[in-house]
């Protein structure tokens, strides 16, 4: 079920740049649609270790519902989906790169462990 999408009162900016980015994963898909542009539901999950199908199914939808992701439907056999960053998603990427900058300083001073992005197989076939 797809919450609906919340419309304050909102406490302050950051209240509502939260309410749409909340949750572990709709970060981390931002980042892959913006690295990577068009994604495949598959290719998002295997660019996503940890992501159950369910849960990227629901952020996705919500993801949709707030603007920030497209969802373009092929009518083919097999069904074919494509998600992308709408202009909108863009633009809040682009917000959140001064965090992600704060977070790559945190892994640094910490000695924190850091995955590697895995490399885009798909590139080879375009």
């Amino acid at each position: 079920m797809v919450r609906a999408t919340r419309s304050g009162p909102y406490v302050c900016g950051i209240d509502a740049a939260l309410d749409v980015v909340s949750g572990k994963w709709k970060g981390l898909i931002l980042w892959e649609l913006d690295a990577h542009g068009v994604r495949r539901f598959a290719e998002l999950r295997r660019g996503l270790p940890g992501v159950s199908e369910k849960m990227l199914a629901q952020h996705l939808r919500e993801m949709e519902a707030d603007g920030l992701v497209h969802r373009k439907v092929y009518a083919e056999v097999p069904p074919r989906v494509e998600y992308s960053l709408t202009e909108h998603g863009r633009t809040l990427n682009q917000a959140l790169g001064p965090l992600g900058a704060w977070g790559t300083e945190r892994i640094r001073r910490e000695g924190c462990e850091q995955r590697q992005p895995q490399p885009d197989t798909r590139s080879s076939l375009r």
